[in-house]
């Protein structure tokens, strides 16, 4: 096999790939959002925006989320209709564990974080929205829940940050120190 078809074979179809970045893209845009609004809160957004940036901010944040999850689910869907490639060299044991841990962990998260932000939002009776609709709540108004919903998807938002650095991480050093073909296998060209 040539160099060129063994470099094919090893990367994700190019619908995922899509996907990874776009994915990429939103979350990037939804972190920086809502860290944003957990760091200044309510008052504090309103203080230093005034009510049509507190509105633009909060909006923009529910429909990166929404967005998010309708990402997240194709993604899914295209982890699950195509083969993933073998690593060609294979990874260490090591790297493949820890690899396999963080993928399948961002998967997971960046399916709950959108939902729990569904669900603090609808309990606490706030508007649902993407970009200007309004979408139903998925559980009944309940301002104690709300508080436990928005208090973990704060949390779950800040492990988000951890497994995107160690994600980040461990393609910098496949890309700069190993120099062992990892990052074509995510590239778009």
């Amino acid at each position: 096999m040539s160099e060129m078809e063994r470099s094919e074979t090893d990367r994700y179809a190019y619908p995922h790939r899509v996907l990874h970045w776009l994915v990429a893209a939103v979350m990037l845009l939804a972190l920086a959002s809502g860290l944003t609004l957990g760091f200044l809160g309510f008052e504090g957004a309103m203080e230093q925006l005034g009510r049509a940036g507190t509105d633009a901010l909060y909006t923009g944040h529910k429909s990166l989320g929404v967005a998010l999850l309708a990402l997240m689910t194709l993604r899914l869907a295209t982890r699950l209709l195509y083969v993933v490639p073998d690593h060609d060299p294979p990874l260490p044991a090591f790297q493949r564990i820890l690899s396999t841990a963080v993928h399948h962990l961002l998967y997971l998260a960046l399916l709950a974080q959108p939902l729990l932000g569904w669900a603090a939002t609808a309990s606490g009776d706030f508007p649902v929205q993407f970009l200007h609709w309004h979408l139903p709540g998925i559980v009944p108004v309940n301002e104690a829940l709300s508080e436990r919903l928005f208090a973990l998807h704060g949390w779950l938002g800040w492990a988000i940050l951890g497994l995107i650095t160690l994600h980040i991480a461990g393609a910098l050093y496949h890309w700069l120190i190993r120099r062992d073909g990892v990052m074509k296998r995510m590239s778009l060209f």
